[in-house]
């Protein structure tokens, strides 16, 4: 008998195939650019599916696979209480119920017992020590903390793979599925092709929403095996990435593509329109290295086009994924019954048993994907005692078409029932496949793609959301519901289930069982029409559908025989317009009846002022806009049948609905020969720990045995004094520690980066809405969240300032006022030809940094602290704590590795999150973590400061700018912070890249009750030059000159001086833009526009060129400086240490660039492992744009001074 090896041991006690592995080299060079071959997956050939099935072999056991290990937690997460035994009156007699279930993760079979129904995946995950799967958001909307849930469909016996926020999934939603992780995807040393090409793309650059990406894509391509670029791009509407611009991302993920958008098999040829990718000897995408293409042209030898483009890629081959778990398949589903301390979550099987349970439990709530339920236990503290989960109940699953219509289960997905309409779409007649693409037209738009993964059609009914985006579709469709309980069922149509706001016609006893839609008959039309602030992933401003029913007449004319239309966003629930369809039976389909329409209309939707939502004239206007788009695509649906003068030639653009291809953009950089690897264009120094999950953050430090979390206590007043804070209720709340508040603090309240006026805890009075008062500190998250809430806090009311225009009236201003002046404005307004006043207001913008403000912090000896902290500015961090703490400098240690992005938000506000948790680990003598919620984080860290710009512009007929007066107002919020900065810049950008004799500017900072605005990207200089573009733009208008004309003509020159009395030399502006204007095509384009929206009414398209002077470095000269610490060892490595800071610009790949080049070893030798405050001290922000010259000038400095000392060695 052959004796067998461990891994063989493993591979067949799960189902696997073994062959003898081919030995593996024991490394690969270091100097290599390609990464090695991936190990082959383990598989079966198992016939699972035509998807699933497979023959491949085994190379060798891949390390995630090495150890397979049945993990038996029947306390896990149940810190809160041991729940006693069941009681058997609350529990179902028919079905036996269990509180044992199995789940696979990344292959390891995982039993679990008791399990807190509270706890969501991503809290189990995260505490396995899997973290690269991240919390962004909490609900569901940024798509950083997906993974991949797959499960066996029992009736067919298909597998399935979906993408999952693992953030709202509860833990105990995948018994009897398999979850995989980033982790489990691929690892450094076997990294998967998916992770691969993100990174050879370019396509992580922060890296915290990467493993969300990764995994989004690959759970696609697992699904869709063969997909289109556009499906695949598709796949990412439910996650977002604040860094890149999405193109790298795009780029990678389009090269799995295997079929094109036409549905033809796509060869390894690049084609433009579908994949975007082109051969190394190829060209540079636009021409395909044709003639001309400056990929191939002589004077353009050393540009290139972006990396992402650079690659020959291919489909995933499925051969070498990992299969289902043989185990799971034989599996059988059992009921579950898990009870917790606050919370018993139920899974029948049998309809009868989600009926016998909704009599136990009148009013439960059923839960299928928990994107609602979700949500409102997390940030509106909600605690449902019974959750019912009917994702396992065949006749709620179901989807039946019939000749007269199609039966879709409550509980069916909204992917499911996508997947459902894209089928009948291709077998229906034209008139009853008008339901299938108003249905996939809603859902396409329905929130993301893991939301829909796990959403059901029959929760979104239940919620009865006003702006539902579904629910208009089943009300104008006469949709019948089915309701039923142990006492029978009920129809219920449509019309009549909607009460008032979120109140539904469903008893407590009651389910829903399926919905009831019919096909749309001869000559019916239906359209379906939403309006959001985004296109994708966003809620509903208003949304409505159309049904109509028209005979035929002679003379070419239409009779309305039946009209049904339905509108959500225009009151509390979702409505139908009883009077306009009154009006509109028998009346002839021409303009005459629109006008009828519409003021029957505004009586059916009578939004009053004040209604919540806001924007009342606009949803006012959309009601009537959307029924004229209406109008004007059924009457082209009608042509040749009716007169063609019904409907202009410029009229019918409002009738073509919005449809878009894959995008595509390219970007071309040069190559300067004989400066590698400085210039060389490598991938992120971080990308491939990123891109599998094993970059580290803040809140990826492994807790301590005895670590503590805290979470702020916020204020629920704009402005008020402070009577009394009672922590009284929270202290004797589970797991909490301890509350601190500003009588805590042992050094200074009252600091700040630049003016001492803000305090760590307010104490006397309340300056806005969220402004911390104190933190609670507990032994979990969750624990001192909720005790957080329980803080019971007296005010005394004041009246708030909130507008830029309240802080002017009421002469409310921080002491700042900088005024910058040149020549002799008025004489310039006399010298013009025209003069125009006006203003300009420039909204707020929040960060929106995927990773919020957190912070750990471990006490050191004899009261030293060493702070772990996403922040851009470690110095000021460690001297502001110091200072809250009365400690000297020296006994603060500031470090991190990485942010998952800044933008400007984490150079001061994350100091306050940093110095809170810092007292209580003093105070405690305990590690303490801080990571804010995103809603927190959003309220209390200001957004970019929101400006007003009053001018007075004088110019010559010609265009020339004479004279500009300009006022700016910014709105600073509570307290300094950078506001002087932003204001100082802004004004220097006030006049963009023009030249005005007659200048005069000046700003003042506005003090409202907000959180205080803060550093941005720009710092000021984006609010001065759009306040800038807009007069300019309206200079043009006025003399009916184009604007790049009038712009071209008032361009900065060799030897002009700016208003700040900055001389101007080798100025490349006019060169600049002669090449744009000529390689853009520039005026050939602004023509067809032109022409395109001379004969498009509604449709309209637009081009413009701005030119853009900014000015880059600190406007404090003393701070653009930096420091470095640079180590090479015995073994010919190098260590470096400068004092910026990584959040996915890419700093630490252009130092060590810098660095291998100066010493002459390979980047493979460098290392940069974290920035450090003991490391290299006293440094400036990270901020400003010149972070990557001054330090790598100081790293350049650095490795100068050892080449100087190890020269006598070289040369001996």
């Amino acid at each position: 008998m052959t004796r067998q090896t461990g891994s063989e041991n493993v591979a067949r006690s799960h189902g696997f195939r073994w062959k003898q592995p081919t030995p593996l080299p024991l490394h690969y060079p270091r100097t290599t650019n390609t990464f090695p071959r991936r190990k082959e997956r383990l598989i079966s050939s198992i016939h699972l599916h035509p998807r699933e099935t497979s023959d491949i072999f085994i190379n060798t056991l891949p390390r995630k696979f090495t150890r397979y290990k049945l993990v038996t937690a029947s306390t896990i997460f149940n810190h809160r209480s041991r729940p006693s035994k069941m009681d058997p009156l609350l529990l179902p007699s028919k079905e036996k119920y269990t509180n044992e279930f199995v789940f696979f993760l990344n292959g390891k079979k995982v039993q679990l017992a008791q399990v807190e129904p509270e706890t969501t995946l991503l809290q189990y995950v995260r505490s396995t020590k899997l973290t690269g799967t991240k919390l962004g958001c909490g609900e569901g909307g940024c798509g950083a903390c997906t993974v991949m849930v797959s499960h066996m469909e029992p009736e067919t016996a298909t597998i399935h793979h979906r993408a999952v926020n693992a953030c709202l999934a509860p833990l105990c939603s995948v018994a009897g599925m398999a979850v995989t992780t980033i982790e489990g995807l691929g690892n450094l040393d076997d990294i998967h092709p998916v992770q691969e090409r993100i990174a050879k793309a370019n396509g992580s650059q922060c890296g915290f929403c990467t493993p969300g990406i990764v995994m989004a894509l690959y759970a696609h391509l697992r699904e869709h095996p063969t997909s289109t670029p556009l499906q695949i791009e598709e796949a990412f509407d439910g996650n977002l990435c604040r860094c890149t611009g999405y193109r790298p991302i795009l780029d990678a993920a389009r090269s799995f593509a295997s079929i094109t958008e036409d549905g033809k098999e796509d060869g390894k040829e690049d084609k433009r329109g579908d994949r975007s990718i082109m051969d190394t000897q190829g060209g540079c995408g636009g021409c395909n290295g044709g003639e001309g293409c400056c990929m191939t042209n002589n004077k353009s030898k050393d540009m290139a086009v972006s990396a992402s483009c650079q690659f020959k890629y291919e489909p995933l081959d499925l051969k070498l994924e990992p299969i289902f778990p043989p185990f799971l398949m034989k599996h059988p589903a059992l009921p579950l019954c898990l009870k917790g301390s606050r919370v018993t979550w139920y899974r029948p099987l049998t309809i009868q048993g989600v009926h016998e349970l909704r009599r136990l439990h009148p009013g439960a709530k059923i839960v299928v994907g928990n994107t609602e339920i979700g949500i409102e236990v997390k940030f509106r503290g909600i605690i449902y005692p019974v959750l019912i989960t009917p994702t396992h109940v065949p006749e709620l699953n179901k989807i039946e078409s019939t000749s007269t219509g199609v039966s879709i289960g409550a509980a069916v997905t909204l992917t499911r029932l996508r997947t459902f309409f894209e089928e009948q779409t291709k077998t229906r007649p034209a008139h009853e496949a008008q339901l299938c693409e108003v249905m996939l037209a809603q859902l396409k738009l329905f929130a993301g793609n893991q939301i829909r993964n796990v959403g059901c059609l029959g929760g979104n009914i239940a919620t009865a959301s006003p702006i539902s985006d579904i629910n208009p579709v089943l009300l104008a469709m006469s949709a019948v519901l089915t309701v039923g309980s142990d006492q029978g069922e009920r129809k219920i149509n449509m019309r009549d289930f909607f009460i008032k706001y979120r109140v539904v016609d469903l008893q407590p006893h009651e389910v829903i069982h399926s919905v009831f839609v019919p096909w749309p008959r001869q000559n019916e039309h239906v359209a379906a029409f939403k309006q959001s602030r985004r296109r994708d992933d966003d809620i509903s401003i208003v949304c409505c559908c159309f049904r109509l029913l028209l005979q035929p007449q002679d003379n070419n004319k239409w009779l309305v025989d039946e009209a049904e239309f339905a509108y959500g966003g225009m009151a509390v629930k979702s409505v139908l317009t009883p009077k306009t369809s009154a009006f509109l039976k028998g009346k002839v389909w021409d303009q005459a009846m629109l006008e009828g329409a519409y003021k029957t209309l505004a009586e059916d939707l009578p939004l009053p002022p004040g209604a919540p939502g806001g924007m009342i004239e606009y949803r006012r206007s959309l009601t009537t806009s959307f029924f004229f788009k209406f109008f004007l695509g059924v009457t082209d649906a009608l042509s040749p049948t009716v007169d063609s003068s019904l409907v202009s030639a410029r009229d019918k653009s409002a009738a073509t609905p919005f449809q878009r291809g894959p995008s595509r953009g390219e970007q071309h950089y040069q190559i300067n020969k004989g400066d590698e690897p400085v210039h060389e264009p490598i991938i992120h120094q971080a990308a491939l720990k990123q891109v599998t999950g094993e970059a580290q953050y803040t809140d990826d430090i492994p807790d301590p045995r005895n670590g503590l979390h805290g979470a702020f206590v916020v204020a629920s007043k704009a402005h008020a004094k402070i009577i009394k804070v009672d922590p009284t209720k929270a202290l004797a709340a589970r797991g909490v520690v301890a509350f601190f508040g500003p009588s805590d603090i042992p050094g200074c309240n009252t600091v700040g980066p630049i003016l001492d006026d803000e305090e760590l805890f307010a104490s006397k009075v309340v300056p806005c809405m969220h402004y911390p008062l104190g933190m609670i500190v507990a032994d979990s998250q969750q624990n001192a969240v909720e005790a957080a809430r329980l803080v019971e806090v007296e005010y005394e009311e004041l009246k708030p300032i909130l507008t830029i225009d309240q802080a002017i009236a009421a002469d409310s201003y921080i002491p700042f006022h900088h005024i910058i002046k040149r020549g002799d404005p008025e004489e310039g307004f006399k010298a013009s030809d025209h003069v125009i006043e006006g203003e300009m207001r420039v909204g707020g913008q929040e960060h929106f940094y995927l990773e919020t403000n957190g912070t750990f912090v471990m006490e050191g000896e004899h009261n030293e602290l060493i702070i772990y902290a996403s922040t851009q500015n470690p110095t000021k961090t460690q001297m502001l704590v110091a200072k809250i703490l009365g400690l000297p400098a020296n006994h603060i240690t500031v470090k991190l590795r990485r942010m998952g992005g800044g933008f400007g938000g984490k150079e001061t506000r994350s100091i306050y999150v940093s110095a809170a948790a810092a007292l209580a680990s003093y105070r405690l003598r305990q590690p303490v973590r801080l990571i804010l919620d995103r809603d927190v984080d959003m309220a209390t860290s200001g957004t970019r400061h929101p400006f007003l710009g009053r001018y007075k512009v004088g110019f010559t007929k010609e265009g020339k700018i004479m004279a500009l007066d300009l006022s700016l107002y910014a709105d600073a919020g509570h307290s300094f912070d950078l506001s002087g900065g932003v204001m100082d810049r802004a004004l220097f950008h006030s006049e963009n890249a023009y030249f005005i004799p007659h200048i005069n500017v000046s700003g003042r900072l506005c003090k409202t009750n907000l959180p205080t605005n803060t550093a941005f990207r720009g710092f000021g200089g984006p609010q001065g030059m759009i306040i800038c573009e807009t007069w300019m733009q309206r200079v043009a208008e006025f003399l009916g000159k184009p604007e790049a004309q009038v712009r071209e003509l008032n361009f900065y020159k060799d030897g002009d001086e700016t208003h700040y009395h900055q001389l101007i030399n080798d100025c490349r502006l006019p060169r600049v833009w002669g090449e744009l204007m000529q390689t853009s095509t520039y005026q050939t384009r602004r023509d067809a526009v032109t022409q395109f929206n001379q004969t498009n009414r509604w449709r309209k398209r637009g081009l413009a060129i701005i030119p853009t002077k900014f000015g880059m470095s600190f406007t404090i000269k003393a701070m653009n400086q930096a420091g470095a610490l640079v180590h090479v060892y015995t073994d010919g490595t190098v260590l470096v240490t400068h004092g910026g800071t990584e959040m996915g610009q890419g700093l630490h790949t252009k130092v060590i660039q810098i660095a291998a080049r100066e010493l002459g070893v390979p980047v493979s030798s460098v290392c940069i492992s974290e920035t450090s405050t003991d490391k290299v001290a006293n440094t400036t922000p990270t901020a400003a744009s010149v972070s990557s010259d001054t330090n790598g000038m100081a790293v350049l400095d650095a490795c100068q001074q050892i080449n100087q000392r190890l020269k006598p060695l070289r040369d001996a």
